[in-house]
């Protein structure tokens, strides 16, 4: 019904709602006030694997996170669909910003463009990220 601009857009503010949610679900039942940067990407696979997905560590370190996917939960319809990898992009940027300050994620394969999976990288400092594409998110709460 819309174009893929305001998808897009739609999804970023929806995605960006539900991360923060989600962020204070996860804070609230282990009784923290910020997930320590080494427990993010646990949250990060467990979520999404709740939705469907399986996604998991590739590697990490104090710099970023990269997670990989070989199932999407919107399943066959993502396929030429990419808006819907900003539901992913929003809520791993938000909760990894909200406890570490800063993220950049950077989709860099997709199962929405053709690709058999899907290969997310988490940049976890503005250096780190340097000119790498992705979208920024800080701290907001």
């Amino acid at each position: 019904m819309v174009g893929l601009k305001e998808a897009e857009g739609f999804i970023t503010v929806v995605g960006s709602r539900i991360g923060n949610a989600i962020d204070n679900e996860y804070k609230t039942a282990m009784r923290v006030n910020a997930l320590p940067r080494d427990v993010v990407s646990s949250v990060l696979v467990d979520l999404k694997r709740r939705v469907g997905s399986d996604f998991e560590v590739e590697y990490e370190d104090d710099e970023k996170i990269v997670l990989r996917n070989s199932r999407c939960p919107f399943g066959e319809k993502v396929k030429g669909r990419p808006s819907l990898c900003m539901m992913t992009t929003n809520v791993f940027g938000r909760i990894t910003a909200n406890n570490t300050g800063y993220a950049k994620v950077h989709i860099e394969q997709a199962i929405a463009t053709g690709a058999s999976g899907c290969r997310v990288v988490v940049y976890l400092s503005e250096t780190a990220a340097g000119t790498e594409g992705g979208v920024e998110f800080f701290r907001t709460a």
